[in-house]
């Protein structure tokens, strides 16, 4: 399938530090859910961690068909807002990277929300706004929306009887890697000082945001390739520091 900058798909395809980070979130997740019962993994994409949710059974829901193509697993074509199944299907959920791709991901809680069992649980993980790219504003043109902790809780609560938020920690060496992408993009948008980008149509914004990281992706840099899940753990504070938020959300019992 055609690469493009938001698809993790293998070490090299998806940037190695990036795919080592959506792995060791599902890594680190898969221990928040109930140990077994049918899992439905929410904007799924390629499906490259599924084997880490076993030994339970897992469903892959991704509006994109192509990203689900080859998956060895059930999966369905449909959009996170409008799942096709009954209420109270499935004792659990996870969605890893996803939320932030809908403009209302409001729908995507209720919906995931509205398929669980009485008592399961919704494992959510997206990016912390404030250490992403820039807290003031979403520069990834395939986010409709970025959140931090307190945000990210409001938008939960309303949906489920328990919210409980976490964060997916960073090793020295990753945060090494993620200052140096910080000053690179920090030293581009100074070319915009009127942000004029802002006016240029989302499309556009994505095909040039794609360019960019693969010209960035070519840097055979050596801590590029070292990085591995053992560099991201799961912790509790201070969540203004973590690099992805990840909300346990329980439904009524």
């Amino acid at each position: 399938m055609r690469g493009r900058g938001e698809r993790v798909t293998t070490p090299d395809g998806g940037f190695n530090p990036t795919y080592q980070r959506h792995v060791a979130a599902y890594a680190r997740c898969a221990d928040l859910l109930p140990p077994d019962g049918l899992v439905l993994d929410v904007g799924a994409g390629t499906g490259h961690s599924a084997e880490l949710l076993a030994p339970r059974e897992s469903v892959a829901v991704d509006v994109d068909a192509g990203a689900l193509r080859g998956q060895n697993r059930a999966t369905v074509v449909a959009d996170m807002r409008a799942l096709p199944f009954p209420d109270a299907h499935f004792p659990s959920a996870i969605a890893v990277q996803s939320i932030e791709h809908v403009p209302d991901p409001e729908r995507a809680l209720a919906e995931i929300a509205r398929v669980l069992k009485r008592g399961g649980v919704a494992v959510l993980v997206t990016p912390n706004r404030l250490t992403f790219a820039r807290p003031d504003e979403i520069i990834d043109p395939y986010h409709h929306v970025e959140l931090d902790a307190d945000q990210l809780r409001a938008l939960c609560e309303p949906h489920f009887a328990e919210v409980e938020l976490r964060g997916l920690f960073g090793s020295d060496r990753y945060r090494a890697l993620v200052a140096d992408e910080h000053r690179r993009l920090d030293a581009l948008l100074r070319r915009d000082p009127l942000r004029l980008r802002r006016f240029v149509p989302r499309r556009v914004r994505q095909r040039l945001y794609d360019l960019l990281l693969a010209r960035a992706r070519r840097d055979p840099d050596p801590r590029s390739g070292a990085i591995t899940p053992d560099d991201f753990t799961l912790g509790d504070a201070p969540l203004d520091d973590c690099l992805d938020l990840v909300a346990v959300c329980r439904a009524e019992t």
